[in-house]
């Protein structure tokens, strides 16, 4: 340990609201990820630390030593500035399976490592899964050279790959201890860091169904994590976007590559079609191959309307393993077997959603996981027909729903119902985004 100060004594003093040395953070983030200080006195420390916050100072100390809990990947050996984007959650978040090869494209690496979805929020890792034959795991080696040749990798993050935030985030989520956001921001760019990213893109969500439900919460957020990122030797830029109803229109994992396809074929929902652009054009600017936003914009429409998106996502599947004709045959997407349709009987007005219950709908149909050790549905979850301010008549079609079995559609329909509100006169829909 490389503080003089007993694992008890670090508590102590967090717990009185004191504010810990660089030293004395390394020695809690060390000794944890070591197995020297007990899971108990952690959970101990983290309570105290949600309760009293973290300086600055401190979130930094905290971030720097996750970083070095590990091996940190080597990314100088591909050309480029290497971006990482990272969203922090919500509901028919496409995003990454549309924008990575996008960017790649036209001219961005994107070598990137991501996680499997928990809750309501779903994981790039299942929705890649969902395509025949995809694996998440290449070696190091396999992984730089996909990079090199494809333009774009996605894959499992490593084990020894800042362990520190893994157990701490175990941790943190059986101790009520996850919505803080010097811990949150600690935890999402010590990863980016521990994995080579030279520059990091991130989608700040607000709305029902993030975990930053306000925007004065993402604004802080927001804020927090260019700061701790500049501060590490990071270009770090943060958008703020909507959540208050899901981005796409597909929740799961096999109905979300098939949204994906779409929008890479231009066919996709205008609001996860902007996002992409509106993002895409910022890496461009980031990885210094466009001169500013407008050109970006300009090159991610063109990489959308000549086919160079699709055909970079064609060979990026192809590479890790899966079936490159999801992109011509949207069938090999495999749809669970019972479907239900899910209409109103009401007239009026989609004023909006709870988000989140609509995430937690598709999940008691089995498209998501409630502990880390769930299985999951690949082909599970729903289809949603209606936005803000879609016009309602009885019998008009909400979604349409997907299981494997049949009993669970009751429960998640009631889910569903529950979080569609209805006004009896015209709504306009939110702005997509809060912040650029």
């Amino acid at each position: 340990m490389s503080s003089s100060l007993t694992f008890e004594e670090l508590i102590e003093r967090k717990r009185n609201g004191y504010e810990h040395s660089a030293e004395e953070i390394e020695a809690v983030v060390s000794g944890y990820t070591a197995g020297d200080m007990a899971d108990y006195q952690m959970a101990a420390w983290l309570m105290a630390a949600f309760l009293n916050g973290l300086s600055g100072d401190e979130t930094v100390a905290m971030t720097s030593a996750m970083v070095r809990s590990g091996r940190q990947v080597d990314l100088s050996s591909i050309p480029g500035i290497k971006i990482d984007k990272h969203s922090t959650g919500g509901v028919a978040d496409t995003t990454t399976l549309v924008l990575a090869p996008l960017v790649a494209s036209c001219g961005v690496p994107v070598a990137k490592m991501s996680g499997r979805g928990l809750g309501h929020t779903g994981g790039t890792l299942d929705k890649l899964e969902a395509i025949p034959g995809f694996s998440v795991e290449l070696s190091p080696e396999d992984f730089l050279a996909q990079v090199r040749s494809v333009g774009v990798a996605v894959i499992a993050q490593s084990p020894d790959v800042d362990p520190a935030d893994k157990k701490i985030y175990a941790l943190r989520d059986v101790t009520a201890t996850v919505p803080s956001i010097p811990l949150i921001v600690g935890s999402i760019i010590s990863k980016k860091i521990a994995g080579g990213a030279d520059a990091i893109l991130l989608d700040v969500k607000v709305g029902s169904g993030a975990f930053m439900k306000t925007e004065s919460d993402a604004r802080a957020l927001a804020a927090e994590l260019t700061r701790v990122g500049r501060e590490l030797g990071r270009d770090v830029v943060c958008v703020m976007s909507d959540m208050d109803q899901p981005l796409g229109m597909a929740v799961g994992n096999a109905l979300e590559v098939r949204e994906a396809v779409e929008t890479l074929r231009g066919e996709g929902p205008q609001e996860l079609t902007e996002l992409c652009i509106a993002l895409g054009a910022k890496m461009l600017v980031m990885g210094r191959v466009a001169s500013d936003e407008a050109e970006g914009r300009r090159r991610c429409e063109a990489a959308f309307a000549d086919g160079r998106a699709l055909d970079t996502f064609r060979r990026w599947i192809a590479a890790q393993g899966g079936n490159a004709k999801v992109a011509d045959d949207l069938t090999l997407l495999k749809l669970a077997p019972h479907v239900r349709e899910v209409r109103t009987a009401a007239t009026g007005f989609v004023a909006g959603f709870d988000a989140e219950g609509i995430g937690r709908a598709a999940m008691m149909l089995g498209a998501g996981r409630a502990t880390t050790d769930d299985a999951i549905d690949l082909g599970a979850g729903l289809q949603m027909h209606v936005r803000v301010g879609s016009r309602l008549e009885p019998g008009s079609l909400l979604c349409t729903m997907y299981a494997s079995d049949a009993a669970l559609f009751d429960d998640a329909q009631r889910r569903f119902h529950a979080a569609v509100r209805l006004s009896d006169v015209a709504v306009t829909a939110p702005p997509l985004f809060h912040d650029l």
